[in-house]
């Protein structure tokens, strides 16, 4: 139910056995993102959010927190529930904007923990406390305030002030980027288990206990000093324009990326996906490129591969929705260091389905797990050796009506101290060889590794 934010004291029970969830916008003049998102480094520097779709018609800052959602086990329907919940006591005038809840899921909560992941439970979502949001050419501020006391009006003219203190420092103040703090160390993480893992996958697959099995690996940045997060977000958002762009911290940790891979959207009861999978390096010139492009459209193991992704999401879609259009040939997408085979899907939503119920039927994808998806996890989770957080995972924001959007997490890194975690994986199947899946994960790893200035690998 929603009510009106000025008669909340009349409709509002007084007592604190219900939560309520008051939230006021402001439209603003145009902002940075980045800059908003840098204003609240001094109050709000542990909790913070950042978010930019391909196309850039959606961009979201979130700092600090009017509440966490986490959850372990039935973590999806757990964090569909929680959010349930909470709109349920939404308090809003017409004029206000949906407020937005933003966070993303691990890739396989069964994994075990490895150090870096400590700070991200399996799933962790949060809504921000000051919300911006730039959408169809306007910009909104938006406070978001979840309290059980029977009086708020104190405590939010407080956050009115705060929020128009946020405003002035991002619209005055001059975002300094401070470069690229040197790097002293570059290290390759396991590269002989990785290598032993493609060798042991293939002998599964022949075995023809799966049919594909995506195998991923890790190397490690050290810095001369700490990277500042939002210079990380201002080069990679430069360097990857054509891609979706997130940064979630928490704490000192923060987990970015510029990832070409939707994995679903949601807006007024319609859902999109992409299927992307299939890859191969961009050409040095234009001729070269199209030449590649055209491999690519005609190699068969980037199609078998690409297929897979097509026919699972298109069956996952056939479930959920009541109407669906599917191409029936894929194109290429064009990111600056690597291009994809890419076919788009969409549907009609059916009434009784959220965004949640359809990331959690198609994580993982046969691009990130494999085919069987079962059989490839418990492959995966036997051979790869390694906890992949939030890599890979569902990451993005759905708001109090329904809509959102989640991107698969790839070309993707945590930064945490003056370190930095950078992760990469490839598709393998019966005839993948060992140094072409190492080959190919170092072109994978560069939109990463150049934003953080690591060395690339030719």
């Amino acid at each position: 139910m929603i009510r009106k934010l000025t008669d909340r004291e009349k409709t509002v029970p007084a007592t604190s056995a219900e939560s309520r969830f008051f939230t006021e916008t402001l439209e603003v003049e145009t902002l940075s993102p980045l800059a908003f998102f840098e204003a609240g480094l001094s109050h709000y520097g542990e909790h913070r959010f950042f978010w930019q779709n391909a196309d850039k018609t959606v961009k979201l800052v979130g700092l600090g927190q009017a509440t966490v959602l986490t959850a372990e086990m039935d973590r999806f329907q757990s964090i569909s529930s929680q959010w349930a919940t909470l709109c349920e006591g939404l308090i809003k005038e017409e004029k206000d904007i949906n407020p937005v809840l933003f966070g993303g899921f691990s890739f396989d909560p069964h994994t075990r923990q490895d150090d870096e992941w400590r700070a991200f439970p399996a799933a962790y979502f949060t809504v921000p406390l000051f919300q911006l949001k730039i959408e169809k050419g306007k910009t909104y501020v938006s406070i978001n305030y979840i309290t059980e006391e029977p009086q708020a009006a104190a405590d939010f003219e407080a956050l009115r002030q705060e929020r128009d203190r946020l405003i002035h420092i991002a619209q005055v103040d001059e975002f300094t980027f401070q470069g690229k703090p040197d790097v002293i160390k570059q290290t390759e993480l396991a590269t002989e288990r990785y290598v032993d893992a493609v060798e042991h996958v293939t002998s599964h697959i022949k075995a023809q206990e799966a049919e594909k099995v995506v195998i991923a690996r890790k190397i490690k940045l050290t810095f001369e000093e700490e990277f500042q997060k939002a210079a990380a977000l201002h080069t990679i958002t430069n360097e990857q324009s054509a891609s979706y762009h997130f940064g979630l911290q928490i704490g000192d940790e923060m987990f970015f990326g510029a990832t070409p891979e939707r994995l679903v959207e949601i807006y007024n009861g319609h859902a999109y996906s992409a299927c992307v999978a299939g890859s191969i390096e961009r050409g040095k010139t234009s001729q070269e490129d199209q030449r590649l492009g055209e491999v690519l459209l005609r190699d068969k193991k980037n199609r078998e591969e690409h297929q897979y992704v097509v026919d699972m999401i298109t069956q996952v879609f056939a479930e959920f929705c009541t109407s669906l259009q599917v191409n029936k040939t894929p194109k290429l997408l064009k990111v600056r260091d690597i291009q994809h085979l890419f076919t788009p899907v969409e549907g009609k939503l059916a009434n009784d389905m959220d965004i949640f119920r359809l990331v959690e039927a198609l994580h993982p994808t046969p691009a990130l797990g494999g085919v069987p998806r079962q059989e490839a996890l418990e492959i995966i989770r036997e051979e790869e050796q390694m906890d992949r957080g939030f890599y890979a995972g569902p990451i993005g924001w759905v708001d109090s009506a329904g809509n959102g959007e989640f991107a698969v997490a790839i070309r993707s890194g945590l930064l945490t101290g003056n370190e930095a975690y950078l992760y990469a994986g490839g598709g393998i199947v019966a005839d993948s060889t060992p140094m072409e899946e190492y080959a190919e994960t170092w072109v994978k790893f560069r939109p990463v590794l150049r934003a953080l200035g690591g060395r690339l690998h030719e």
